[in-house]
């Protein structure tokens, strides 16, 4: 196992190769959460700082989170190629479409129906570990550009602005996400 503080060249290379990553966070009360995410989504902005944009979904736990504790865990696994786990630890803060610096963060990314935050991570440290438990498996395509970022197409954006009212304005736990300002 290794750890330091920031990201370098070949942390940054494993990153990018990945098609999936693990985000994990938790409030200082109530259930941990941890999600897949995939699609064009997280942009490296240097070694210590990472952004990734979340695509609507069933719940909203990672924003409650942040906004409750800042803190966040990143994980990626090698499912081909040589072993290897990385964690990346920090701090980090949610950006809604409605806060001023949406307009110059959303243009890292493709346009995707459904984007509802941004969550940039300050890192504070990472490691790697050796990833030998973790199954090597094809990656055959991504299901969000079929599936999921079609789904939220047809609704529109008032559809979507719905969604968020009926699934995304509180935790499981009952903790209000901050979709919508309070």
């Amino acid at each position: 196992m290794a750890t330091g503080s920031k990201l370098n060249g070949t942390l940054k290379r494993f990153i990018e190769e990945q098609p999936m990553f693990f985000v994990a966070t938790a409030d200082r009360t109530g259930r941990v959460n941890v999600s897949p995410k995939g699609l064009d989504t997280l942009r490296i902005i240097d070694d210590n700082r990472i952004t990734w944009l979340s695509l609507s979904g069933s719940g909203n736990e990672t924003a409650a989170h942040v906004q409750a504790t800042g803190r966040m865990t990143l994980m990626f696994c090698a499912f081909e190629g040589d072993a290897r786990i990385l964690r990346v630890y920090g701090q980090a803060r949610v950006i809604h479409p409605r806060d001023a610096a949406w307009g110059e963060m959303i243009g890292q990314f493709p346009k995707l129906a459904g984007s509802r935050q941004i969550f940039d991570l300050e890192i504070d440290l990472v490691q790697t570990s050796c990833g030998s438990g973790v199954p090597i498996m094809e990656f055959k395509r991504a299901r969000g550009e079929v599936e999921l970022e079609p789904f939220y197409a047809e609704m529109g954006e008032d559809g979507v602005r719905d969604y968020w009212r009926r699934k995304n304005t509180e935790t499981i736990d009952g903790k209000p996400t901050g979709i919508f300002e309070d």
